[in-house]
């Protein structure tokens, strides 16, 4: 089954981050990663840019709304994430628990990934997906 583990963080703890030497960050964040490889369940893993250089598409609005970042009520922003093929909700958990990117105001958010032989097999457009992924290796 794959998860995805979104770790987010509250906008004090992501600005506590510009502290960490970034080559040490980096180092740590790395052999972590390198676990999850050595164990054969990373699939990707991904940091995501500032959120002053995002924006938002509200769809509220005929036609939609596209306001530039940092966003208005943020509490917590997404820093990145995982996708991991593991056998259960649990063993996705205990990757999370040994993550390197810890203390007050970091949290992960862990959601398992729905598969595409989850939908109808017969419906039209996701035989054009299956296709499509199976002429790009993606299958």
């Amino acid at each position: 089954m794959k998860y995805m583990l979104i770790m987010r963080a509250t906008d004090e703890a992501f600005a506590g981050m510009g502290e960490i030497d970034f080559d040490e960050m980096l180092e740590t964040i790395g052999k972590y990663n390198q676990e999850m490889i050595r164990a054969g369940v990373l699939l990707a893993a991904e940091g995501l840019d500032e959120a002053t250089e995002g924006v938002v598409v509200d769809y509220s609005a005929e036609p939609p709304l596209v306001t530039d970042g940092p966003y208005g009520e943020t509490k917590e922003l997404f820093g990145g994430f995982y996708i991991l093929n593991v056998a259960s909700k649990q063993e996705a958990v205990e990757w999370a628990k040994r993550s390197p990117i810890t203390g007050a105001g970091f949290k992960t958010e862990i959601r398992r990934v729905a598969t595409i032989d989850e939908f109808p097999q017969d419906n039209e457009w996701i035989k054009k997906e299956r296709a499509w992924r199976e002429a790009t290796g993606q299958l």
